[in-house]
């Protein structure tokens, strides 16, 4: 009965969402702009022109999308996106645009997708909520690994709340799991699935998370730690690999979806800003190699106060809910979107 409430809050959430950009989707020009008038994007060296029309197909009923939640690159360069539409969990993009490929494993409440290499093999792990689902999978679909939930191991106090929404993965092949919408732990295996820590978990304390929602490995000063989204905190808190909290990393006024790792930098999604649930107030945020917000295109430009970031918000209405980002060789970034009225993921090129 528990985890039926929690998912029927989940429901009511995104339909209250829905209704609220629908409107404002139907007055959308279907004329896309030309790139080149397209305005720039962003702050201190990080800029970039829109391009709306990159994702999308020319025939959008053979890859229809509800809502695009996360994406990733992978070794050939190709821009691989989870969707939670049943027909096509998963679309995969050449660099300019086209759809190479697309499979799906029917779920319905698909979340998180991370890429992982072993061997000069790529593989993706996907989470589902709705199905508590945590699945490593080989770049077709075939499923290659099951992780046991929280009530199969019994390390919940309370085992209905688990609803997994992403993924992290170890140099050495351990494998985190982010249960963001339901008890906002994260729950640490090895590479064959083996349970070995759990941490975090809603709280006060510092060490807790409330929504973890999106989940990394940072490794760019060489000791990789783990970057979890506490996301109604509007902050990102960092972990040993034991689980031991280190430190957290203040977004004020941007409720974050996952950390994600490129160079020096960190790259998100921010789903709404200003106030959390705030309708059709997404944008992008770039962190440099001290953490600190260097760019946020679609989003004010950042500003410290005595070493304090002021709060970020949208700028304009470039976006509506950004829900996680991938970024190529180049620095141009990929965006996907969660209730943005089926809207296909764009691209942010970035200016010489």
């Amino acid at each position: 009965m528990k985890r039926a409430l929690l998912l029927m809050g989940y429901d009511v959430l995104e339909s209250i969402a829905v209704l609220s950009s629908r409107m404002d989707s139907a007055l959308r020009n279907p004329k896309k702009k030309s790139q080149k008038c397209a305005p720039l994007l962003g702050h201190n060296g990080y800029q970039y022109r829109l391009d709306e029309a990159w994702g999308e197909p020319e025939n959008n009923a053979e890859y229809p999308v509800r809502d695009c939640h996360e994406m990733v690159i992978d070794s050939l360069g190709r821009i691989i996106l989870l969707t939670n539409h049943e027909k096509n969990n998963i679309l995969i993009y050449s660099p300019n645009g086209e759809i190479v490929d697309s499979w799906t494993l029917g779920f319905k409440s698909a979340h998180g997708l991370t890429l992982a290499t072993e061997n000069n093999q790529d593989y993706l792990y996907i989470c589902d909520y709705r199905t508590e689902s945590v699945v490593k999978t080989d770049l077709r679909g075939k499923v290659l690994l099951r992780f046991p939930t929280p009530a199969e191991l019994g390390i919940y106090a309370n085992p209905v709340k688990y609803l997994p929404t992403g993924t992290a993965i170890t140099r050495n092949g351990d494998v985190y799991v982010a249960d963001g919408y339901g008890s906002s732990f994260v729950i640490q295996y090895d590479r064959k699935g083996n349970y070995i820590r759990h941490f975090g978990g809603r709280g006060k304390q510092e060490g807790s998370i409330n929504s973890a929602h999106g989940i990394a490995i940072d490794n760019r000063k060489g000791q990789e730690t783990v970057l979890v989204s506490s996301r109604e905190d509007a902050c990102f808190k960092r972990y040993r690999l034991d689980g031991t909290y280190l430190s957290a990393i203040p977004l004020p006024g941007a409720y974050v979806c996952r950390p994600v790792i490129h160079g020096d930098n960190i790259y998100a999604g921010v789903c709404w800003s200003g106030k959390l649930f705030k309708p059709n107030s997404g944008f992008v945020t770039i962190l440099g190699a001290d953490d600190r917000v260097i760019s946020n295109p679609g989003g004010n430009q950042p500003v410290y106060k005595n070493g304090n970031l002021q709060p970020i918000v949208q700028d304009g209405s470039v976006f509506k809910h950004c829900h996680d980002v991938c970024v190529d060789n180049e620095g141009n970034i990929y965006v996907c979107q969660w209730n943005a009225a089926g809207a296909y993921p764009v691209k942010l090129e970035k200016s010489s």
